[in-house]
């Protein structure tokens, strides 16, 4: 059986990209549409990768085709969109998950946030059937090692989250936070533990918006702040200084059309907006606008690079311990190998089938 990986992340591919593939895309479309004996995607705002055990080769192209949003599919010529795809197999493959789900193959090196993604990720394949024992075992064990990562080093010290880093850059902009009127658009996760840190940094005037009304509630309960009704949101632009988007949305909140009325009460304000969504939240053109600054999740890269250094070595250990576990799961899946083998050659000398926890 072969393991392997093939994605597409920030290392590789800029967010225009890699939202032409992070349309929540579905792991039994991957199977259907590719071939594999098992599969999961795995979708953040840095990466959109998928996880298969195959019989035979899954070519890139056909993974690529199968991730493709709806709305992309202009044709049937899966090749074109290879390019900015990377593949790892078997060893490798074991490797960078144990990398990925441990935060060191993350834009902010250490951030905590990918593990919680992976865990939702394996349990949404291994609910629809499409994760088998060999997956299983794979992630189990990446579990694993993040774990002992996070325990045994000190990876995680400074902004280890997407939204902290956000909030580290509308601080340097605006210095004091406490004067600062911000709007968060979304409750998610990632929206949460932007607010967190927000309210951390002094922001006192903290409004937050969502689809869902009583996840609204919650979260600005949670923080301190204040819920707006989602259809309303529009018109918070004319107060606020400081916009932070993290929807799950499919197309632009946000465009030229729509918030160009609302800037025309605004009074020599500059308007910040921080889009850490993919697929994006805010039309790029936006940033056209008189007196708007955007950013995406691709401008966070340089801030993120600068709270890196207080980490810098714990990445050696960190990956001391990743060089183990593979050591140890390949040879694992080496001697289940081989036992298969054996009972293929001699069934008479096996009383029971094997069973899937000895794969």
């Amino acid at each position: 059986m072969n393991l392997f990986c093939v994605g597409l992340s920030h290392h590789t591919a800029d967010v225009e990209a890699r939202e032409r593939f992070a349309g929540r895309a579905e792991t039994d479309r991957v199977l259907r549409g590719a071939g594999c004996a098992e599969a999961l995607v795995l979708t953040t705002c840095n990466r959109v990768e998928v996880y298969g055990a195959s019989e035979k080769r899954v070519s890139t192209a056909e993974i690529a085709h199968c991730l493709l949003r709806k709305t992309d599919m202009t044709d049937n010529k899966p090749h074109q969109y290879a390019v900015p795809f990377y593949r790892y197999e078997d060893a490798r493959c074991v490797q960078h998950l144990f990398r990925v789900a441990s935060g060191l193959d993350s834009m902010v090196v250490g951030e905590t946030e990918i593990l919680g993604q992976a865990k939702k990720a394996y349990e949404s394949a291994r609910t629809s059937a499409a994760v088998g024992p060999y997956l299983h075992r794979l992630f189990q064990r990446a579990f694993r090692v993040a774990k002992q990562v996070r325990t045994r080093t000190e990876i995680t010290r400074g902004s280890v989250s997407v939204g902290s880093v956000a909030v580290d850059l509308a601080q340097k902009i605006f210095g004091k936070l406490s004067v600062c009127k911000v709007l968060v658009l979304g409750a998610g996760e990632t929206s949460e533990r932007t607010a967190r840190a927000l309210v951390s940094r002094g922001a006192c005037d903290l409004r937050v918006s969502n689809r869902s009304t009583d996840r609204a509630h919650e979260l600005a309960r949670l923080v301190g702040g204040r819920a707006i009704p989602f259809d309303e949101w529009p018109e918070q632009c004319c107060e606020i200084d400081i916009l932070i988007t993290s929807t799950s949305s499919e197309a632009p909140l946000l465009t030229p059309e729509n918030l160009a009325p609302t800037l025309r009460d605004r009074i020599d304000r500059p308007l910040f907006i921080i889009d850490i969504a993919v697929p994006r939240d805010v039309d790029p053109s936006v940033n056209k606008l008189e007196g708007v600054y955007l950013y995406d999740i691709d401008s966070l890269q340089s801030v993120a690079e600068q709270s890196l250094a207080l980490r810098r070595q714990q990445i050696a250990a960190a990956e001391a311990i990743i060089a183990e576990h593979v050591a140890d799961f390949v040879d694992s899946i080496s001697r289940g190998l081989n036992r298969i083998s054996r009972i293929t050659e001699h069934p008479s000398a096996s009383g029971n089938s094997l069973r899937s926890s000895e794969l």
